[in-house]
């Protein structure tokens, strides 16, 4: 679960206000389990399943089967009945329903342990995300190999920011870090901030903060459990 945060973050109102149609805004909620969606659909075809029941999906996501079938048939017939959904496919229409289609480029930054488990891991790759730059201010850690990446000093950010066209930037960084850097990020033209900091950010308006927070999800969790 992420929460958005930050003055370049939509208003509640602003995004429910949205038409759950292609090529138009998504509303919060429908948006919110689309993505839920995929990410079971992601694994499956990874699991090398072919096909996915609306029941299977209902199972992995916690979200009733007849409102996936509800989400779903708005936007197309995907699935047969006793059949299921073919899971390929699905997985590229709701792709292209969330607009994420293509290949998009982040930077990450932080070489600490977090940051070097984003960067070794799938976790970005299977929804269409490469994470071509890695940023550190540890002298240290500038020039190691994590991964694929060799790790660069934030004052190069700017320049790789241009040279490879990124729009989203994730912040596996210490609190204290994350205002400064999410400021050099704006300035640079980067619209996404993912921020893994529990730092609340103040960013341009049109620029947007996404925050996750392991804690939230936990109270999230133990909220169902409890009552």
């Amino acid at each position: 679960m992420s929460y958005t945060v930050g003055r370049g973050s939509p208003s509640l109102a602003e995004e429910i206000a949205g038409d759950d149609k292609p090529g138009e805004k998504l509303s919060l909620g429908v948006a919110a389990r689309l993505s839920r969606y995929l990410q079971v659909l992601t694994q499956a075809r990874k699991m090398g399943k072919e096909t996915i029941s609306s029941q299977e999906l209902a199972d992995y996501t916690h979200v009733n089967s007849t409102q996936i079938r509800r989400d779903l048939s708005g936007f197309g017939k995907f699935g047969k009945r006793g059949v299921g959904y073919n899971v390929e496919s699905l997985v590229s229409q709701i792709r292209k329903i969330l607009r994420t289609a293509g290949q998009h480029n982040i930077a990450l930054f932080g070489a600490g342990h977090l940051g070097t488990a984003i960067a070794t891991s799938d976790i970005f790759a299977d929804h269409g995300f490469r994470v071509v730059a890695m940023f550190d201010i540890d002298e240290g850690k500038v020039g190691s190999e994590i991964g694929p990446l060799t790790v660069r000093h934030n004052s190069e950010l700017k320049r790789v920011v241009e040279d490879q066209d990124i729009v989203v930037a994730v912040l596996a960084v210490p609190s204290s870090a994350a205002q400064t850097l999410a400021d050099e990020l704006a300035d640079a033209g980067v619209k996404i901030i993912f921020n893994y900091s529990d730092a609340l950010l103040q960013v341009p308006p049109e620029v947007t903060v996404h925050t996750s927070s392991p804690a939230v999800d936990l109270l999230y969790a133990l909220y169902f459990y409890l009552t």
